[in-house]
């Protein structure tokens, strides 16, 4: 079994936390604040939705990237030498 570096952080959803809000600013185009008003879109709650997914993406790239070096050495192993305990596996 190799360990691909593409596995996901286990993180609780955001509903599990009780976070207090910072009030923010920020600038969009006249143009997509119209837009986005007509289209009945809430700003702030897509915001803070897409930034928590770029902030869980860049987490687990980071993850990755601080991990290459075992998971290479790891899957180096196991095809030099196959799983541990392979030949108990059932399936």
């Amino acid at each position: 079994m190799r360990i691909e570096p593409t596995m996901k952080l286990i993180h609780s959803s955001p509903s599990e936390k009780v976070a207090s809000k910072k009030a923010t600013n920020i600038s969009l185009a006249m143009d997509v604040y119209l837009d986005a008003k007509n289209f009945g879109i809430n700003i702030s709650q897509l915001c803070e939705q897409t930034l928590r997914e770029e902030i869980q993406k860049r987490k687990e790239q980071q993850w990755n990237e601080q991990h290459a070096g075992f998971l290479a050495a790891y899957n180096d192993q196991v095809e030099a030498e196959g799983v541990a305990l392979q030949e108990w596996r059932a399936f």
